[in-house]
């Protein structure tokens, strides 16, 4: 909207457009809009359920050097319009509506939350519900990027531990992390997807109910496959590495360290060929 650009009011009078008027310090933005914003979503599970949850979201568009703000409630106005189960897939149609809405070049929609699986129990069979931290990441200009994100829980087991001790080997929890860029035509990557790649990667994976044959069935079986940090993240890279559907990752293992003061942390990214 043009400088002095104006719009009517409950009353009828004239309300100027401030964030619609020029500026001439003609220095453009990369990123403005909303950060923080706490809302409900809904997201498609591959069952044809669906889940609810809670998420933070940050939208952003940018502005030219002769704007002088953005419009930010009609941010708000495109979540408004998306109460519906979202899939990964959705996420590029939200990007490029606020881009639309706002009349910008490029726009950024980033959203976190806990996403929820339920697990069973190794031995027992004992259901528990697993929490994840998931994010979608969506950039929407002249392309749309669009890069999913997980992160797990799980059990590493020191194998230079097992190797000099009489007995035992000290073990830890490890978050293991990736972001994603798929291929579409290869089909859909489900957050259980990346999942089950996290967590196969690790010594054992970890569960919300434990009985003690589950117990004694999981420290035995990290005791079998100790893995180092550094093993973490290879063995993860080779299983992303041959599943179709993705195109891009970023990978990284934070374990826990129980016997010393710091953690041990490996990263990897790759663009696949």
């Amino acid at each position: 909207m043009d400088k002095g650009a104006t719009i009517s009011g409950v009353s009828g009078k004239a309300i100027p457009d401030v964030q619609g008027q020029g500026d001439v310090r003609r220095v453009a933005i990369d990123r403005v809009g909303v950060k923080d914003v706490i809302y409900p979503i809904r997201i498609s599970m591959p069952s044809g359920g669906e889940q609810g949850t809670v998420a933070t979201i940050n939208m952003y568009v940018s502005l030219p050097h002769h704007q002088k703000g953005t419009h930010m409630s009609r941010f708000v106005e495109v979540l408004n319009e998306h109460d519906m189960a979202i899939t990964p897939a959705d996420i590029a149609g939200i990007a490029r509506k606020i881009r639309e809405r706002l009349n910008a070049a490029d726009a950024h929609f980033a959203a976190e939350f806990t996403y929820f699986i339920r697990k069973l129990a190794p031995v027992s069979g004992q259901p528990g519900l697993m929490d994840y931290k998931v994010t979608f990441e969506c950039s929407s200009g002249e392309t749309d990027d669009f890069v999913m994100g997980v992160t797990a829980p799980a059990t590493s087991l020191c194998p230079c531990s097992k190797e000099i001790s009489r007995f035992g080997a000290h073990n830890q929890r490890c978050h293991i992390g990736a972001k994603v860029r798929t291929d579409p035509a290869k089909g859909v990557m489900w957050i259980e997807d990346l999942v089950k790649h996290l967590e196969n990667a690790a010594s054992t994976q970890v569960y919300a109910v434990l009985k003690r044959p589950d117990e004694k069935f999981v420290t035995e079986a990290a005791f079998e496959n100790p893995k180092f940090v550094e093993d973490i993240v290879r063995d993860l890279a080779i299983s992303l590495e041959g599943d179709d559907r993705i195109r891009w990752y970023s990978i990284n293992s934070e374990n826990f360290e129980s016997i010393h003061n710091h953690n041990a942390y490996a990263e990897i990214t790759r663009a696949k060929k």
